[in-house]
């Protein structure tokens, strides 16, 4: 049958339509609002929408006024209709309009509910992602622990709940926990609790998977889980802080009872949030113990402070290759005599290399030394048992090494020197000479057999023996920044320092071996300074004392 249609509505006049099998609910209206078409997807969505009836009494509010605001006379050329949208039922749908110049509209209408889920999905996605990423950022841009846990707690209360605490495990009979409310900062405490009180929170301090929320009734919760001043909880969530390998703790989010509660989607979201703060956490306490251990073992390879020790003066100094590094291949001590008069022992020594490997190896003679001093008296002895212990190691460095026997001889101190492989210690005399102890000796670690010769030397009143370290004559630097600072240099320096006290006289060595190197590369630097302190004596004169100093 053939009919005539109207080329922009379709409707025949015959009053078929061509649009009665869309897939899309589709409805006509004239000016006055009244239907003049519905098609069978619009019948089945809008039941009392039949031709004749008005659009007041059978669509739904939103389109009905979309219809009166396309009636209102426009100046000019029509421009292009909106696009308007409402419910219909519990679902979203766009409605297109065409209006004819006749007057009459063409409504279009698009189911868009899964599209806008599909939308408000990626949308709290991307943020929860956004989120996530600042999570991670700031919990990682730390690794003090204090400051990680402030981090979880603060933005977990501002992101995921109205309150949220972290709960440290268990530190005797206490509980460390971090508290923060929505818009506060976190508090710091400690709870003597019991954490079998809380659902679900031994099982996360453990690591186990979290308690589902309807199992944890907030009326049952102690009080010490409620900030001051929260009001009632209605939902709490208790999820654990996985660390590496161990957990760090476990996170309790807690949502007051006029408001919604979590989600299964946001438990689990909580649960992401968690992850990410637990392994920083972990980190963060893994580096805090790693950090104590090395601080430990750190004070026992530094060099140790020296002072006068039975009569004599001993002053040191150490500068590492590196100024961030704190030790390295360069080391000395001083061990005082055991009993009275006998000589005091001073060991400075120079490890092959540089930082934490020399340093180990410098702990390792350190202590290998310290186990030989009751054969302080006996400097070959001690250096071939040295050499066979490190032979015997699984090290292949070696050391250069020199031993000072002191002793204080009335105003005078006696010294027996013996170098192995080490530059020889110099003596600067009262007079500003400087000598060279006449001393040598073969390396340490490095051959099987140690050949050393000993010097003895006498220093009176006022004068010094400095044993360094090749790290002060080998260093480069001067005015073109590659000349050997070189011994004729330290001797000069040395001469400057006739009379000078052993803790200036480190501090001079330091100070122009500094200005020397400048912002060069230089090996490490350590010396020690041996001094006869002048003599004090106590004069009676008239009945009265009065000090007198003799050089």
């Amino acid at each position: 049958m053939v009919t005539s249609t109207n080329p922009a509505t379709g409707v025949d006049v015959q009053g078929g339509s061509l649009w009665s099998r869309a897939p899309y609910p589709v409805l006509i209206a004239d000016l006055q609002g009244a239907i003049i078409l519905v098609n069978e997807a619009a019948s089945a969505l809008l039941p009392q929408a039949r031709p004749g009836t008005p659009m007041t009494d059978a669509v739904p509010d939103w389109l009905s006024s979309a219809h009166a605001a396309l009636r209102i006379p426009r100046q000019g050329a029509a421009a292009e209709p909106a696009v308007w949208s409402g419910r219909v039922g519990d679902r979203v749908f766009e409605a297109h309009p065409t209006v004819e110049d006749s007057g009459t509209v063409l409504w279009w209408l698009v189911d868009t509910t899964d599209h806008r889920l599909a939308e408000e999905a990626l949308r709290r996605e991307r943020e929860r992602t956004a989120f996530l990423g600042r999570a991670s950022n700031l919990l990682l841009s730390s690794l003090n622990l204090e400051r990680c846990t402030n981090v979880t707690a603060q933005m977990a209360a501002e992101h995921l709940a109205d309150a949220a605490l972290v709960v440290a495990p268990m530190r005797g009979n206490r509980l460390p926990i971090v508290t923060c409310l929505g818009d506060g900062n976190p508090v710091a405490s400690s709870a003597i609790a019991d954490p079998a009180s809380v659902p679900g929170l031994v099982e996360a301090l453990q690591g186990f998977p979290p308690v589902p929320t309807r199992w944890v009734d907030p009326r049952t919760v102690p009080d010490w889980v409620v900030p001051e001043g929260f009001g009632g909880p209605g939902s709490i969530v208790v999820t654990p802080l996985p660390g590496h390998g161990v957990p760090a703790g476990a996170l309790i989010l807690l949502r007051r009872a006029d408001g919604p509660g979590f989600t299964p989607e946001e438990e689990v979201f909580a649960r992401l949030f968690a992850a990410r703060a637990g392994a920083a956490m972990s980190a963060a306490r893994l580096y805090a113990d790693q950090s104590a251990i090395t601080d430990v073992l750190m004070r026992e390879l530094l060099p140790p402070s020296l002072r006068q020790v039975s009569g004599v003066d001993f002053a040191g100094g150490y500068r590492p290759s590196e100024d961030h590094e704190r030790i390295g291949g360069d080391f000395y001590d001083v061990h005082p005599a055991a009993t009275e008069g006998a000589p005091s022992l001073v060991v400075l020594g120079d490890v092959c290399g540089k930082g934490l490997e020399a340093a180990v190896l410098t702990g390792k003679i350190r202590n290998t030394l310290h186990a030989l001093l009751p054969l302080a008296d006996d400097h070959q002895r001690m250096l071939a048992l040295l050499n066979m212990a490190l032979l015997n190691s699984h090290h292949t460095r070696f050391a250069t090494l020199v031993l000072a026997s002191t002793v204080r001889e009335g105003g005078s101190v006696r010294m027996r020197v013996t170098s192995a492989g080490h530059p020889p210690p110099l003596v600067v005399r009262a007079t500003g000479e400087v000598e060279e102890a006449d001393t040598r000796g073969t390396l340490i670690g490095a051959i099987p057999e140690v050949r050393a010769d000993s010097a003895d030397l006498f220093l009176a009143p006022g004068e010094t023996c400095v044993l360094y370290t090749d790290g002060f004559t080998e260093a480069r630097g001067g005015p073109m920044g590659d000349a050997m600072f070189g011994e004729e240099r330290l001797r000069r320096v040395l001469a400057e320092c006739a009379g000078m006290p052993a803790e200036g006289i480190v501090e001079r060595i330091q100070m122009v071996a500094a200005q020397w190197v400048g912002t060069g590369r230089h090996d490490d630097m350590a010396v020690v300074v041996v001094s006869a302190p002048r003599s004090h004596h106590l004069s009676a004169v008239n009945g009265h004392t009065r000090g007198r100093f003799t050089a």
